[in-house]
């Protein structure tokens, strides 16, 4: 894929439009990669001028900060907001709920202000300005769909809809779970909980996420973030569904329905 790095852009003299902070997820879990090579794929298509940092990306310091290291997440986000505030980058879209709260909420206090957007929102603004096109008879037309909010999209931030019209503008028949929007159930990775033991329990919170997912009859769990997405993915493969019942980004449910 022709990804076009920030500092290739500077060099020439160009500025892009967009930087894609791709983050930790997606640029080193092999399931999360295909996340960022779907929405690379969507703004190719639809002709967006954006860069990514590459190498120059560093962690946004979101699991130091929840992990209650507080002087790791300042090494870490000071570093990033030099070198943002350096390449002058106004605008930022990521497919990271995690990446998005901090560098749109927390980021500020530290000298980094950016107008930052979740892909979620993103890609539903492409769809209402027709810069992205589906198939009319798309592969998801009728599929009965279910849609997982992530934490930091939906409580902290109050991003609810946009993922939703985002799954009706694929004709996909969307069943609720029972605790969905404001009172979903989170997915058991948020908070740092991704990177530390479960404590003593009944059972593991996405095993039951999952079984409520599994019980409204979808054949997709959507998601928008890629902890959920791989928290959903053990649970799918917890249960023994991975035959009946995908998880899926919305970026990649809309890569696969690209006229």
């Amino acid at each position: 894929m022709q990804v076009p790095l920030m500092a290739d852009l500077i060099s020439r003299g160009e500025n892009p439009d967009i930087l894609f902070w791709v983050g930790c997820a997606g640029s080193f879990d092999q399931r999360a990669q295909r996340i960022t090579k779907a929405l690379a794929a969507i703004l190719n298509k639809a002709n967006i001028k954006y860069a990514i940092l590459g190498k120059e990306e560093g962690c946004t310091g979101d699991p130091a900060r929840r992990a209650g290291n507080e002087f790791i997440f300042q090494m870490m986000a000071y570093r990033n907001i030099r070198l943002l505030n350096q390449y002058n980058i106004k605008k930022i879209v990521t497919a990271c709920p995690h990446c998005f709260n901090i560098l749109k909420n927390e980021y500020p206090e530290l000298g980094g202000n950016y107008d930052v957007i979740h892909h979620s929102e993103f890609l539903q603004q492409l769809i209402d300005e027709g810069k992205i096109r589906l198939k009319e008879t798309g592969s998801f037309k009728g599929k009965r769909i279910t849609y997982h909010d992530s934490c930091y999209l939906g409580r902290s931030n109050n991003i609810y809809e946009a993922p939703r019209k985002i799954l009706e503008a694929l004709d996909a028949e969307l069943v609720e779970m029972k605790r969905c929007k404001s009172k979903g159930l989170c997915c058991g990775a948020g908070g740092a909980q991704m990177f530390k033991e479960e404590e003593k329990g009944n059972t593991r919170i996405n095993f039951e996420r999952t079984q409520e997912a599994i019980t409204t009859g979808a054949t997709i769990i959507a998601s928008a973030c890629p902890f959920c997405n791989t928290m959903l993915t053990d649970g799918i493969k917890h249960a023994e569904k991975e035959e009946a019942v995908q998880v899926m980004d919305i970026a990649e449910l809309i890569e696969a329905d690209l006229d």
